[in-house]
């Protein structure tokens, strides 16, 4: 009889085991629900004066982080603009003016990926195919491009310097490219691509993202055991055209990315993304992610 019972209380467990694990995959696939503010009215734009905009509306700092996302520009920049882009909502999420979907359903066995957009200077971080965050971006200038591609993110530091001019102090820096010292931190927003390959960002998105993204996991013989979070940058700026983003006045659509073309082009990457994030969520990876090179 005990041993009845013994082979009883197993069989429970057993199955209690399974129904957990069970629910640990049921609950990790459950997408995460996201609480936005969806403007009133349809978005539209027009411009108004730079300096007057900011002297006017200094103390609105939401409104003010908006209106440097849209015309991909910090605030000591858009004071110095004869003209900058003003949309019709102030109390919308960030998400509604900026180019990328707020769902791709395509995207929701991937636990976290970042997309850089070359041409509309804007990313976008999803988790499962849901937005999470947006932001603006000032990317490679014509004579230093970021490359573009799949890369993982490595190494970060709150503070490290520039490996093209030592005096420059790069902030919330996460590296993407250990070997061509790309990656993204806070830097200077001019409102065009102006850096020297990586992706500038506003302090706030890049403290941001700075938290949100994994490193990567090295041996003790600074092998790569695990990689950080995927990055997909893709596309090219036309660096002989106006802004793209001053289109947004005549058609505010005129930078969206649709649903389809996020899923397009994440699809050549999906595979190794997938195989990469296995290996990362079998292997518990916080305590041991290295901070350096």
């Amino acid at each position: 009889m005990k041993t009845c019972n013994l082979i009883l209380t197993g069989i429970l467990l057993l199955l209690l085991s399974n129904c957990t694990q069970q629910q640990k995959v049921e609950n990790k696939k459950t997408k995460k629900i996201i609480q936005r503010n969806k403007p009133a009215t349809p978005i539209s734009y027009h411009y108004e004066s730079g300096k007057q905009w900011v002297k006017l509306h200094k103390d609105n700092a939401s409104f003010g982080h908006i209106i440097a996302a849209v015309n991909r520009a910090d605030i000591a920049h858009l004071t110095t603009m004869d003209s900058i882009i003003i949309p019709n909502d102030s109390l919308a999420d960030i998400a509604y003016f900026l180019p990328f979907p707020v769902s791709v359903p395509a995207l929701n066995d991937i636990d976290k990926i970042i997309f850089f957009s070359y041409p509309a200077q804007a990313f976008a971080a999803y988790e499962n195919g849901e937005l999470v965050y947006a932001g603006p971006t000032s990317m490679g200038r014509k004579n230093d491009p970021t490359p573009t591609g799949l890369f993982f993110t490595n190494w970060k530091a709150e503070t490290t310097t520039s490996t093209f001019n030592d005096e420059w102090e790069l902030k919330w820096n996460f590296n993407i490219a250990n070997k061509l010292g790309v990656g993204w931190h806070e830097y200077e927003m001019p409102g065009y691509p102006a850096s020297h390959s990586c992706l500038r960002l506003l302090e706030k998105d890049a403290r941001y993202l700075y938290d949100w993204a994994d490193q990567w996991v090295l041996s003790k013989k600074d092998e790569i055991v695990l990689k950080g979070t995927p990055v997909i940058v893709f596309g090219s700026y036309d660096f002989a055209a106006p802004k793209p983003w001053k289109k947004l006045v005549a058609d505010p659509h005129a930078l969206d990315i649709s649903e389809e073309q996020v899923t397009q082009i994440a699809s050549p990457y999906l595979q190794q993304v997938i195989t990469e994030q296995n290996k990362r969520n079998k292997v518990p990876a916080t305590s041991n992610a290295t901070s350096a090179p």
